[in-house]
């Protein structure tokens, strides 16, 4: 699913521009009904767009107005998101029959945010795909005020668009025509950084489940 991101982020680009880039940075953090959007790869790949080299994407982009609206977009969406889980949070994770947002999920969510305090956690979800979906209707099922929430979810979203952005960006001047050949190599790269730590803390379960058996 996730080499498949790459492909749609480039086609999100291509086809819809700006417009499309921000839509999807609301939809993947204050929705979490949707899950699988690109994220960390579509931020690199616009950040690629704005620099007008390579093949890959067919566009141009502004740097300007990429790296202030993707941040305002992000951050926007991910106050609708906490807002969603501080009103309707209960009622949200309450179904046993989702396979996204049941008890089971939100109890992992919880043991989360009890070992790294739910400030941390809001920077580190930012950069871990699905955890990027939940961990900001969480914070305010946690009850996490909309001030505090604020802060962090402005520093984090500042991060992430900045960092991935500017990657693209400065690779794409760096290397000028030959960037192409390196797109999907650090895409996937990006991919297996960023779902590192779901395959970490799968394991780490599968092991004490192992041990207590």
């Amino acid at each position: 699913m996730e080499i498949l991101h790459a492909f749609n982020a480039e086609s999100a680009i291509n086809t819809f521009g700006l417009a499309g880039i921000f839509i999807i940075l609301f939809v993947e953090t204050g929705l979490p009904l949707v899950i699988g959007l690109p994220g960390d790869s579509l931020l690199f790949m616009a950040g690629l767009a704005a620099s007008g080299t390579g093949e890959v994407i067919k566009i141009h982009l502004s740097i300007r107005e990429l790296a202030i609206g993707a941040p305002l977009f992000a951050i926007t969406g991910s106050q609708f998101g906490h807002w969603l889980g501080y009103k309707y949070g209960a009622r949200l994770f309450g179904r046993e029959d989702s396979k996204y947002f049941n008890p089971k999920k939100l109890k992992n969510l919880q043991r989360w945010i009890d070992k790294y305090g739910v400030g941390k956690m809001i920077f580190l979800g930012r950069f871990i795909p699905i955890v990027r979906h939940l961990v900001n209707p969480a914070a305010g099922i946690a009850r996490m005020s909309y001030k505090r929430f604020f802060i962090w979810n402005v520093i984090s979203a500042l991060v992430w668009t900045q960092g991935f952005i500017w990657a693209g960006y400065v690779l794409g001047e760096k290397l000028k025509g030959s960037v192409d050949k390196y797109v999907l190599p650090i895409v996937a790269l990006i991919v297996i950084v960023s779902i590192a730590p779901i395959i970490w803390e799968i394991f780490k379960e599968w092991r004490t489940r192992r041990h207590l058996s």
